[in-house]
C-alpha cells in the first residue's frame, strides 16, 4: 500500500505497514505534528475531501482541495497551445477531478517547484497518461515514491515548449524552482512561484525563506542567486501556493522585495 503522511502529505513508496519516519516532516524545513506521526491513504482522503477547479485567469485554474489537507496548497492546470501543464501538486485525486482535467485536454506535463509539494505526483501522472513529472536532480533525495515518469532536470533552466520555462531559483530547497510562462496575460508574462517565492498577505510583496513553519529565514548568499536568476525573466502576475496573486506589477513586487530583504544585511 502506498501510504500517506497526513501533516505534508506525500505519499511513499508502498509498503505492508505505514512508514516509521516521514523524512520531509522530520526536516528542519517542516515538522512533525506534535500528535506524532500518522498516515493515510488516497483512498481515504478522497472519501473525505473534494477538489476545487477554479478558474483564476485565461487559460489558467487553481486546483485546492476542501476541506484543506496537509499543507494546504494549490496547484495550477496552465492550458497552452502545446499541451496543459500542471504546476505543483496536490495530495487529492478522485475521478471528477480527473474526469474534468481530461475533459479540459488532460496534463502533458507535471512540474514542482520544490519536495513539500510532491504529494502524489506518481498516482496524477498515472491517471493522465503516464505524463512526464519534472523535478530538479538536486532534490531528487527527497522523492517519496519512485517511479520511470519521474524525470529529473539539471542545470539554471529547464525548457518546455511554447517559451515555458523552468527556472532554478534554490533557496527554500537547492532545487527550488518556478515556473516562466511568457504568453500569460496576453504576452505580459507570469511567474508560478509555490512559495520558493512567498506571496505575501498584502499581495504586493514577496517574502523567501528557508523554513516557513519553523521562520528560519535565508542567508544573504541565497537571495542574491534568487535575484540573478529572475532579473532576466520577463513577467507582470505572481501566483503563489495559496490562493494569494500578484495580479500586475509582480516584477516590479518582486524586485522591490529582494532589495527589501538584502537591506537587513547592510
Amino acid at each position: 500500500m502506498h501510504f500517506i503522511c497526513t501533516t505534508c502529505g506525500i505519499q511513499y513508496d508502498a509498503t505492508e505497514q505505514p512508514p516509521a519516519h516521514c523524512p520531509v516532516c522530520e526536516d528542519e524545513r517542516q515538522y512533525v505534528n506534535p500528535g506524532g506521526q500518522a498516515w493515510t491513504t488516497l483512498e481515504q482522503v478522497a472519501a473525505r475531501h473534494r477538489n476545487i477547479i477554479e478558474l483564476v485567469a485565461p487559460n489558467l485554474y487553481a486546483i485546492y482541495t476542501t476541506p484543506s489537507f496537509a499543507i494546504g496548497q494549490r496547484a495550477y492546470l496552465l492550458v497552452t497551445p502545446g499541451g496543459n501543464i500542471l504546476w505543483d501538486c496536490i495530495t487529492n485525486l478522485d475521478a471528477s477531478t480527473i474526469d474534468i482535467i481530461g475533459r479540459m485536454g488532460g496534463i502533458k506535463a507535471i512540474a514542482l517547484s520544490h519536495p513539500h509539494y510532491y504529494s502524489t505526483i506518481v498516482e496524477w501522472s498515472h491517471a493522465f497518461n503516464n505524463a512526464p513529472v519534472y523535478v530538479h536532480a538536486a532534490d531528487a533525495r527527497w522523492l517519496g515514491r519512485k517511479d520511470p515518469v519521474i524525470k529529473l532536470w539539471e542545470g539554471a533552466t529547464h525548457s518546455l515548449w511554447d517559451g515555458i520555462c523552468l527556472v532554478l531559483l534554490g533557496g527554500h530547497f537547492p532545487g527550488g524552482a518556478v515556473l516562466h510562462w511568457p504568453a500569460a496575460g496576453n504576452g505580459k508574462g507570469a511567474l508560478l512561484v509555490g512559495d520558493v517565492i512567498q506571496v505575501c498577505p498584502d499581495q504586493k510583496t514577496v517574502s523567501f525563506m528557508y523554513s516557513y513553519p519553523n521562520y528560519i529565514p535565508l542567508p544573504k548568499k541565497e537571495i542574491l542567486y534568487i535575484r540573478d536568476a529572475v532579473q532576466a525573466l520577463h513577467y507582470d502576475a505572481v501566483y503563489g501556493a495559496f490562493g494569494r496573486v500578484i495580479s500586475t506589477g509582480g516584477q516590479q513586487a518582486v524586485t522591490f522585495s529582494l532589495e527589501r530583504y538584502l537591506r537587513i544585511f547592510e
